[in-house]
């Protein structure tokens, strides 16, 4: 055999084993938690983000988005339910692929998870009961008042940073303890992210949104920092999503044009 064949011949092999590697099982070079899933750990219900159906299907602006990058990526929505509170975490313990649970970006939720493009601008807001939005018009109204937030979000740190001085803060683990508190009168006022509140006033004459507070925040989907491929890959979904007009189609179901 000539010695450049048979020198030649391993190095074939080599190549084609990298080749193999870079293309991966259809699954790209992440890694899934779950062959053929993309798990997804979010904290619901959260409307109209994330939450089920009548018929137990999970749906919401966040779920519709996700569902469309992991059928893009020929893998099925897999939904696990976990609270809030240091839920960007868990793709790097394993317990998840991602986290879609209206997130905003921030530098310290940055420093331990990987995330992607910006999705979604939102803002904070405060929901009172219709029958007192005269009452509470405003923040500084609350004095000597409750005002319920959700534990480890940004509309708390936002509460705890801005409230009148007097007002106690009254933290739930879920948003749906916060709204019968509301509902009740065990709290004033809750203050949270605006298409959240906006959302529950649309659809509970009950309940009023009174004042808005620009934070100029942004949600993002997160993955463990180990796993960029993922990423990066959900990054694609999402711009191919926009350019094909997809995004805005989800987004005016949710939100109206």
């Amino acid at each position: 055999m000539d010695t450049r064949i048979k020198w030649l011949a391993p190095l074939a092999i080599a190549l084609a084993m990298i080749a193999v590697a870079c293309t991966g099982d259809g699954e790209g070079d992440y890694s899934l938690v779950s062959g053929g899933n993309l798990t997804v750990c979010t904290d619901a219900p959260y409307e109209p983000f994330e939450f089920q159906d009548a018929a137990g299907a999970w749906t919401g602006f966040d779920m519709d988005i996700l569902r469309e990058v992991a059928s893009g990526l020929d893998l099925e929505l897999d939904v696990k339910v976990v609270p809030f509170d240091g839920i960007w975490l868990l793709p790097a313990a394993g317990e998840c692929d991602i986290v879609g649970s209206a997130m905003t970006i921030t530098e310290e939720r940055a420093a331990s998870a990987l995330f992607s493009d910006p999705y979604f601008d939102a803002d904070q807001s405060l929901l009172v009961r219709a029958a007192e939005a005269d009452t509470y018009a405003t923040l500084e109204s609350l004095t000597g008042r409750n005002i319920g937030v959700q534990t480890g979000t940004t509309g708390e740190q936002y509460a705890q940073d801005n409230r009148p001085e007097g007002s106690t803060l009254i933290s739930f683990d879920e948003p749906a303890a916060m709204f019968l508190a509301l509902e009740s009168t065990d709290v004033d006022a809750i203050l949270q992210d605006l298409p959240v509140n906006g959302f529950r006033s649309t659809q509970d004459e009950a309940f009023v949104v009174t004042e808005t507070f620009s934070t100029g925040e942004q949600y993002g989907f997160a993955v463990d920092p180990a796993n960029t491929a993922l990423i990066e890959a959900v990054n694609g979904q999402l711009s191919e999503m926009r350019d094909s007009g997809r995004y805005d189609e989800i987004f005016a179901k949710w939100f109206g044009v």
